[in-house]
């Protein structure tokens, strides 16, 4: 059994110089991991909380450590403005997370949708579209794994969270078969408060995915807060090391699918700019004759 932690950064407000705060990027995405690592995964990084914030150390119950959220929009804004020692404990803190999630072999996967000035946003489409495929993706590694899996979602509000899943819902429980037999049921949603691994899964999306986006594809715009040459360290020293976390397999059509997947609808660029120049990490290969495991479609 895996499980699929998923949550999102940004939001849709049109991207403009009236707007210097509006996130220049929309991202959905988090991890995967098998059942047998969650205890760990979630006692140690119950102890990275700690260790970032001294004061849980001498909290009472455990159960105030669990809800204490470290934000992730909080930690990239320390490495954009923060002091020299906010700065170093933000990167330290990521290098962690990581850390984390490469000892439990997780698996990363994401949609990362680049915003172009002026236009409007559909937000409600791309995170429906994002969930979508990342689902497809995780059924392409439950079937690589012979596996089966759940995935829970940040819940947001009712009306938000309802039409974020109809496309997976229709696509089991249509005439034509099961498209996403090992995905066992819907997505889905928990509040991050009670589902300590949806915290980590904002730290991943947002203290890391986000600012690198930013950085990445947005480099040229000087007039918004989130696009700042500040998170230049974080594509440097972690580029790599995402990369090789993300889970990517081949279709039968022998196209790469899978992994931080980016939509540039400014100027179009590749994926591969999440991580630096380099090949890509080679996958898994899912057999022509198990494809209707998936059949999500995927927009790049």
């Amino acid at each position: 059994m895996y499980l699929c932690y998923i949550d999102e950064a940004g939001n849709g407000q049109t991207l403009g110089p009236a707007r210097p705060d509006a996130p220049p990027v929309l991202v959905v995405g988090g991890f995967t991991v098998h059942d047998s690592h969650i205890k760990r995964l979630t006692w140690d990084f119950l102890g990275v909380k700690k260790k970032y914030r001294p004061q849980l150390l001498r909290a009472p119950h455990l159960s105030e450590v669990v809800r204490t959220e470290i934000k992730g929009s909080d930690v990239r804004k320390d490495v954009r403005v923060g002091n020299r020692d906010r700065r170093r404990a933000a990167i330290h803190l990521v290098d962690s997370v990581l850390g984390l999630l490469e000892r439990c072999d997780a698996r990363l996967l994401a949609r990362v949708w680049v915003k172009q000035e002026g236009r409007a946003f559909d937000e409600t489409g791309v995170y429906s579209t994002s969930v979508g495929s990342l689902t497809e993706t995780f059924q392409a590694q439950l079937l690589d794994c012979h596996a089966r899996g759940v995935m829970v979602l940040d819940s947001r509000t009712k009306s938000k969270n309802a039409p974020n899943v109809h496309c997976v819902t229709t696509r089991k429980y249509r005439a034509g078969g099961d498209l996403l037999k090992g995905v066992i049921e819907s997505p889905v949603f928990g509040h991050s408060d009670t589902h300590t691994l949806l915290q980590l899964a904002d730290l991943v999306v947002s203290s890391l995915l986000f600012p690198i986006a930013c950085h990445a594809y947005l480099g040229d715009v000087t007039w918004n807060v989130h696009c700042d040459d500040a998170y230049r360290p974080l594509r440097e020293e972690f580029g790599e090391r995402l990369k090789k976390l993300q889970f990517r397999y081949r279709d039968p059509a022998g196209k790469w699918r899978g992994g931080i997947v980016v939509s540039d609808r400014r100027t179009a660029r590749p994926s591969s700019l999440m991580f630096g120049a380099g090949r890509t990490v080679p996958g898994a290969v899912i057999p022509a004759q198990q494809a209707d495991g998936g059949g999500l479609p995927s927009t790049v």
